[in-house]
């Protein structure tokens, strides 16, 4: 298998993902797990928004819609447990470096996979695994070798006559390891209480914004990072200087306004600093017209 030219220094290397989505979940009664929504947002089309830069995406499970597209596979037999989709999923992948996930982490994001794979070029491990709040390994939340996988799997095949049934530290058992902790990232929902603490947490202060935006972009499939800053201190400026509609109608016209033009993050805070500008141009004249009003100016109404 070709391995992937070294990446160029502090940029992540390149690298497949597989995604293992074809559980049981009988912790959640059977209960279509991946498609569960957590945040408007469908769990499985939350880690692939996370792993969105990956060269491949091969989710492991019966083809469904998602947000993005993805190459689909089935361990054989269906249902034969994490090694065995596992090499199902690597089947299709070319990179040297793989991130393997479970569907069910709500709190994944891209940052996360990067650090995973940073320390995996930066040590001789064959992995770099997540670690939840209890120091535990999570190898469904990690970044492997792709070769040293592939050697072992196959090792694990010839010994066991196959991989159905085989639990994952079977493998990890045999790999040198290394440990990024993440207590946030590698919860994962496993039983309906999971779920509701998840849909509870997203919906606190300082995470609320951030999860609508990636939300909202994903149902309008806009793939678009820009300073969200910017965007609220001009929607301030035009309720204030304007009037409060002004706020949500002026950050509409400076999107489209962008998409009119160049389109990319750039292109948007060009365009919200010209209407920044504006609104403060309109708030100065009436802070004037006021001033004259109450001094007994020309602005000021006829005494008769």
């Amino acid at each position: 298998m070709t391995a992937a030219a070294p990446a160029a220094p502090g940029t992540p290397a390149p690298y497949d993902a597989v995604v293992l989505a074809g559980g049981a979940a009988r912790r959640l009664g059977g209960a279509d797990k991946p498609g569960v929504r957590v945040g408007g947002r469908a769990l499985l089309d939350r880690v692939l928004a996370a792993c969105a830069d990956a060269r491949t995406t091969v989710v492991v499970a019966a083809p469904r819609p998602t947000a993005r597209p993805v190459r689909w596979t089935r361990e054989e037999p269906p249902g034969g447990g994490p090694l065995a989709a596992l090499a199902a999923g690597l089947r299709h992948t070319t990179a040297g470096h793989t991130v393997v996930l479970s569907a069910d982490l709500p709190f994944l994001r891209p940052g996360t996979l990067h650090r995973l794979l940073a320390a995996l070029r930066s040590t001789g491990a064959d992995a770099a695994l997540l670690t939840d709040a209890d120091g535990r390994d999570q190898p469904l939340v990690a970044a492997y070798r792709t070769a040293a996988v592939h050697r072992q799997l196959a090792a694990l095949a010839a010994a066991h006559d196959g991989l159905t049934g085989l639990p994952l530290r079977r493998l990890t058992d045999t790999l040198r390891l290394t440990r990024v902790p993440d207590p946030l990232a590698s919860f994962d929902c496993d039983t309906w209480d999971d779920i509701a603490d998840a849909r509870a947490r997203i919906r606190e202060h300082g995470y609320v914004l951030d999860e609508w935006i990636s939300a909202v972009k994903d149902e309008l499939g806009i793939d678009l990072d820009v300073d969200t800053g910017v965007l609220l201190d001009l929607a301030r400026d035009a309720a204030h200087g304007v009037a409060r509609p002004a706020a949500p109608l002026t950050t509409f016209l400076v999107g489209y306004a962008a998409a009119r033009g160049a389109g990319g993050p750039e292109a948007v805070a060009e365009a919200a600093r010209k209407a920044a500008a504006l609104a403060l141009r309109w708030q100065e004249e009436n802070d004037k017209s006021g001033k004259s009003v109450r001094d007994g100016g020309p602005s000021a109404p006829d005494a008769g």
